[in-house]
């Protein structure tokens, strides 16, 4: 169990706090292309700070205070031009750099006013990778944005997924080190979301030695190393039968805050200390040999949370997935998890180390030295790989069918398309299993 103070010095990411002070010094993916595809405004909260991110009639982004210094009036009302953001209110234009560029009335009355050069707004650098928007808030100068193997992979397709979590963004990476959960939340509570809706024949059953297996899935071996990237995790399976799976690589997680899986990242983004801007940015391999088109456009889907319905009762039918599931565990944590009242056991070595490895590099920051994962270096940032379980983008076909029951799968319009073709649009009417 933590103290008080150890709780919040990992909690809380304001500026100003050892945590915010950290996660400052890396880029954060605000938005989705999709999200601004032509001019406009999109109101943006990011570690504790209310911003508006915009898109110009040039083309260029901006991420500027959400408050216009003339009249504090919103800027999230205001008028993309060919260059910065004007003000709906009295018509005062700032650049992406802060500047304000124009002051209509007042250079109206007095051309040669210099007004204008002594007023700035908060403005933050943004760059798309990817069919992302990544912001930074730290100091400069900013360092590049990581183009990791997910981002930069060729012939693939992808699609994002995007959900709001009530809670902190600390109860959303935790569960990333702890392996255990997958027996227990995605295989018995699975199994009994599904009676709860009515399909007990639909219960995950494992995938051994090309057929499937009734034997419950079981860890009997955890581990866990810290590489140059993060934290890279280790098991032995019950049932295992393959010599390389007898302790393999399972999904590492990327310092600070993101998961890696087979084919995809699951980024936990602090809006502040009791929300989490959640994303699944998946990648795609050929549709069973069908050649891949290029991608005009990336899909961009929303993952409902579950919640209670109207009697009080789980919304079960929000629950069959991974990341339904997950999400549900992680939020009734409370907004900030009580690590007070926490009791941890064997099982928890990962989310032990996770925290030491935090510890280290708010040290890092606060000394002014680059932590894990600030790339600086163009040369190492062409495409940086990282270790997975199995080198495979395909659907996450098993038995013949598409598998839509892990991470948000369910609501991936590319997974969708793919379950309907294979087996009819009744595909989409039953849980996914």
């Amino acid at each position: 169990m933590l103290t008080k103070e150890e709780n919040e010095r990992l909690a809380q990411v304001g500026r100003g706090t050892p945590m915010g002070e950290l996660l400052r010094r890396y880029w954060h993916p605000i938005a989705a292309t999709g999200h601004l595809p032509g001019p406009g405004t999109r109101p943006v909260r990011l570690l504790g700070e209310d911003l508006v991110l915009y898109r110009d009639r040039s083309g260029k982004l901006g991420l500027v205070g959400d408050r216009c210094p003339h009249r504090r009036a919103g800027m999230v009302f205001g008028i993309p031009e060919a260059e910065g953001l004007r003000c709906a209110y009295h018509g005062w234009r700032f650049g992406a750099d802060g500047r304000c560029l124009e002051q209509p009335y007042e250079q109206t009355e007095d051309p040669n006013s210099t007004f204008k050069d002594r007023v700035t707004i908060a403005a933050y650098p943004v760059e798309e990778l990817a069919g992302l928007i990544f912001a930074y808030l730290g100091p400069l100068p900013a360092p590049l944005v990581p183009r990791w193997d997910v981002y930069a992979m060729p012939g693939v397709v992808r699609d994002i997924g995007v959900a709001v979590i009530p809670c902190n963004w600390l109860q959303c990476m935790e569960n990333s080190l702890d392996p255990i959960h997958v027996e227990h939340l995605h295989e018995a509570f699975s199994d009994y979301v599904l009676e709860k809706l009515g399909r007990p024949d639909l219960k995950r059953r494992a995938f051994r030695e090309g057929k499937m297996d009734d034997r419950p899935i079981r860890h009997e071996k955890i581990g866990f190393t810290v590489f140059e990237h993060g934290i890279t995790k280790r098991r032995v399976m019950t049932g295992s039968t393959e010599e390389d799976e007898d302790w393999r690589i399972g999904h590492p997680i990327v310092f600070p805050n993101i998961l890696r899986t087979l084919n995809a990242f699951q980024i936990r983004v602090p809006v502040d200390d009791t929300h989490t801007l959640h994303w699944w940015y998946s990648t795609y391999d050929q549709d069973r040999g069908a050649s891949v088109q290029p991608q005009t456009e990336i899909p961009l889907y929303d993952v409902p949370v579950a919640g209670l319905d109207e009697r009080g009762e789980p919304q079960w039918s929000l629950l069959d997935n991974n990341s339904g599931q997950d999400m549900a565990m992680w939020y009734t944590q409370g907004d900030i998890a009580d690590r007070m009242e926490e009791h941890l056991g064997r099982s928890d070595q990962g989310v032990i180390i996770y925290r030491q490895l935090l510890e280290d590099n708010m040290t890092k920051a606060a000394a002014g030295e680059d932590p894990m994962n600030v790339i600086r270096d163009p040369a190492q940032n062409e495409c940086i790989y990282l270790p997975v379980e199995k080198k495979s983008y395909r659907f996450g076909d098993r038995d013949g069918r598409v598998w839509r029951a892990g991470q948000a799968a369910k609501y991936s319009p590319i997974l969708r398309e793919a379950a309907v073709r294979e087996r009819g649009k009744d595909a989409l009417l039953e849980p996914v299993h």
